[in-house]
């Protein structure tokens, strides 16, 4: 359905300002000077690398909230990973509050890589205190492994990393766990990244879970983690009847606790997994704290924290497209339990949503071009941007080449220009127009103040973009469904007919724009449209890798 565009405006009501100074919702950010630092490089790696350079802060220097919180709006990998690096740098506390292993981001310092799945991207500012709060599962090994590839940017990085007490501690076992329930589900698999992430909150639920407090009193550690074990081998560890070899290999390691048989940083018995652990506790001792005091201590010092979500909101294990979710809470109410923090403490929450939809595994995807597989049919639209080439090392067909005046696929496109391959899983993600009436249903769960659109780049070329503005249901098409509403049954969610809406594309190549105002008309025309329909202004937007590469939007900003 393409329905007329009216001509975009600002959002009237209270988030809207016009007062001077950067725009975070309805919080207005006075601006400091400083110089801009040049870009390097086009589309990303991934869609959350972040490339900075210490030795170039971005300009403006924001006054930052005093409690700020950056959230996944879609189905994860929206580039959350660099709009915390960029207000990470201005932060004295950084802190992550859900999850584990399983949410990854990649931040390039000075010309190295450094990929981060459990520390929060404050740990690139060597003045900023990182936290992993209580509603964190935490895989030791995995969080020793990237402090070690820290120790050249700063020696110190241990010292600045503080872990909360009642957070949980992941081991092997709940991987190998994690493996073999995804293997018996078959073709019902739910597509996790087999990082034990479910196991280690069903071992915290069923209350025989480890937690980093135990560490400091480590004849207990010792006794539960032999409980834990024993009790994970009871019912796990027997091969069944109808097990695959993968299956049958995952028992023999938890049976015998040979988890070097399956993981490259594994143990071979549990005696050395034992040792492990006592070394761990030796060497984490001072750095296990009560958070809450710790975080309730730097507010009152008047110290400002960032918090920073994984995974996103429709991966939030209730208010997600289950069961294809994660296992923790993804959205604003997971900081307040995650964290230990009122609500009334949190005064600012941004929203971050790819200029289109991507997610990784299976599940109803209303808007879906383009499959894993790259089997779809998927939408043609004729191209018209600059000429752009992508290796494809291992891919069937080679490279990916796209030149002016061709006939693209779109949703093959932006999953090889945008380089739509998971941090963490390396899969393939499955890529469709902009959801809004998600977004919208994100927006109401989490009360954004603003919203962050990344990734605008990849849509650069296409004659004609498409926007999803509402949704209808397959039984009765002549009525939307109300706006905010998703549904929470997939029966109900594959019904969903989505309504769209025909802008106009660009063909200027905007990885350069380090302004609103330097934008393509038609690039800032979309941006509004999206401000509109959610009802929540456009407060950063995305055009590549770098951290200069993410601008503020002006308050009130128009065509002009």
């Amino acid at each position: 359905v393409v329905v007329d565009t009216p001509e975009p405006r600002p959002p009237s009501g209270p988030h809207t300002t016009t007062m001077e100074g950067m725009n975070f919702g309805s919080n207005v950010i006075k601006e400091a000077t400083s110089p801009m630092p040049k870009r390097r490089g086009g589309s990303g790696i991934e869609d959350d690398i972040s490339v900075l350079s210490m030795m170039s802060p971005p300009a403006p220097a924001p006054v930052m909230p005093k409690f700020c919180v950056v959230l996944g709006a879609q189905w994860g990998d929206e580039g959350k990973g660099k709009l915390v690096d960029i207000l990470a740098q201005y932060s004295s506390v950084c802190a992550r509050f859900n999850g584990g292993a399983n949410a990854g981001h990649t931040l390039v310092v000075d010309g190295k890589k450094y990929a981060f799945h459990l520390l929060p991207c404050g740990i690139i500012n060597r003045t900023c205190k990182n936290v992993i709060g209580n509603g964190v599962v935490c895989h030791v090994p995995t969080l020793m492994k990237e402090l070690e590839a820290l120790k050249e940017f700063d020696p110190n990085a241990l010292h600045r990393v503080f872990i909360s007490t009642r957070a949980h501690v992941l081991i092997d076992t709940h991987q190998i766990i994690d493996g073999i329930l995804e293997l018996e589900k078959g073709s019902m698999s739910i597509g996790t990244t087999k990082r034990g992430i479910g196991p280690a909150y069903s071992s915290k639920a069923v209350r025989n879970g480890l937690r980093f407090g135990d560490l400091l009193h480590f004849d207990e550690f010792e006794k539960s983690l032999r409980e834990l074990v024993s009790w994970s081998q009871r019912r796990f560890g027997e091969p069944r009847e109808r097990d695959t070899e993968e299956q049958k290999k995952l028992r023999q390691a938890l049976r015998e606790y040979n988890t070097k048989a399956i993981f490259e940083n594994g143990v071979s018995n549990l005696e050395e997994e034992l040792e492990r652990y006592r070394k761990y506790s030796q060497q984490l001792r001072a750095q296990v704290v009560d958070t809450v005091t710790f975080v309730h201590e730097e507010i009152s010092r008047g110290n400002n924290v960032l918090v920073e979500g994984a995974n996103a909101a429709m991966l939030d294990i209730d208010f997600g497209t289950y069961p294809f979710v994660t296992s923790s809470s993804t959205t604003i109410g997971g900081v307040c339990t995650g964290l230990g923090v009122p609500p009334k403490f949190i005064d600012n929450v941004i929203g971050v949503v790819k200029a289109f939809t991507t997610r990784v595994g299976a599940g109803p995807f209303p808007t879906e071009l383009q499959n894993e597989l790259q089997s779809l049919d998927d939408e043609v639209v004729m191209y018209n941007g600059p000429p752009q080439t992508v290796e494809r090392k291992g891919h069937q067909d080679g490279s990916y080449s796209v030149e002016a005046k061709t006939k693209v696929k779109v949703g093959l496109l932006l999953q090889e220009i945008g380089r739509e391959y998971g941090t963490t899983t390396g899969r393939r993600r499955r890529t469709g127009w902009l959801d809004v009436p998600l977004v919208k249903y994100s927006s109401l769960v989490n009360g954004f103040d603003s919203i962050n659109i990344t990734k605008l780049d990849c849509l650069t070329g296409l004659s004609r973009l498409r926007i999803c503005i509402s949704y209808r249901s397959s039984d009765m098409t002549e009525v939307r469904l109300p706006r905010g509403y998703f549904p929470s049954h997939l029966k109900d969610l594959e019904k969903v007919v989505p309504e769209y809406e025909t802008l106009e594309g660009w063909t200027e190549d905007i990885s350069a724009c380090t302004r609103w105002e330097q934008l393509p008309i038609n690039a800032r025309r979309y941006c509004l449209r999206v401000q509109q329909l959610v009802g929540v202004p456009v407060s950063w937007v995305g055009v590549g890798p770098d951290r200069s590469a993410m601008f503020q939007v002006p308050p009130g900003a128009d065509l002009r």
